[in-house]
């Protein structure tokens, strides 16, 4: 009998998975991306600045160009979260510099 139909996940194979999903902070002026990793989220963050300087200004704002950008950010996310480079606080800052 088969329960489901959706693949079992293996939550420690070590893939980086990006779930669809976005979030404004006006506080910090910064957008953050969630990444699955081995089981674990990781909150990946890029400042409203390092957005409207790497890529053209969209009609939405911030969150905007994050989902018109998403491939390039979560290839540099990914490649920050496989060197580690973690922040203090435990999350990625994706930086200008992140994006080249």
């Amino acid at each position: 009998m088969k329960l489901s139909g959706y693949p079992s996940r293996n939550p420690v194979d070590g893939s980086v998975r990006f779930p669809i999903l976005e979030c404004w902070n006006p506080l910090t002026k910064c957008v953050s991306i969630a990444a699955d990793v081995n089981g674990r989220r990781v909150l990946c963050r890029i400042a409203e600045t390092v957005l409207t300087k790497t890529f053209a200004a969209e009609a939405g704002g911030p969150t905007a160009q994050v989902v018109a950008n998403r491939g390039a950010i979560e290839a540099a996310a990914t490649r920050l979260i496989l060197r580690k480079a973690f922040a203090d606080d435990g999350m990625i800052d994706i930086r200008i510099e992140d994006l080249r």
